[in-house]
């Protein structure tokens, strides 16, 4: 069995950046695949294009989604996650800058488990990463058919 890893769905490269770093910081040491749009994330979670070939059964242990991205945005994204049978109850968190009361209700309402800002701040950015990485590694129950999802 492959490594459980984080889909981290991200096209600012300074986000990614400091997301990665945050990590690191707070010894989040699974493997985190970065998606850079909406269509590589949709190919890396269903085992298209790129990842053609990839087992789409083996999914991440949670997807950290920003909202705006090129090619497919967030929502649409979203949208198509709890629409496929197989990725249906994926823990999804909408991770973005965006304060838009429009966009934390769609995201709610597609079935976003979490819509976290960004925080401007670096050390609270790296403060609010380590939470949100420990939270849905380390605390949060999946569903009773993922249960083998944290085994590495």
């Amino acid at each position: 069995m492959n490594p459980k890893v984080i889909l981290l769905v991200e096209d600012n490269p300074d986000d990614e950046v400091l997301t990665l770093h945050a990590f690191e910081k707070n010894n989040i040491d699974y493997p985190i695949v970065v998606a850079h749009d909406g269509v590589e994330a949709l190919d890396y979670l269903f085992g298209t294009g790129a990842y053609a070939g990839r087992n789409p059964d083996d999914l991440p242990l949670v997807v950290l989604l920003d909202l705006k991205l090129p090619k497919v945005d967030g929502l649409e994204v979203l949208r198509r996650i709890r629409a496929n049978e197989g990725t249906r109850l994926l823990p999804v968190v909408l991770l973005t800058s965006s304060n838009e009361d429009e966009d934390r209700l769609k995201g709610y309402m597609l079935g976003a488990n979490s819509y976290v800002r960004k925080p401007v701040d670096f050390d609270e950015f790296v403060r609010a990463a380590g939470q949100l990485g420990l939270y849905w590694i380390m605390l949060n129950l999946p569903p009773p058919h993922c249960l083998d999802c944290r085994k590495r």
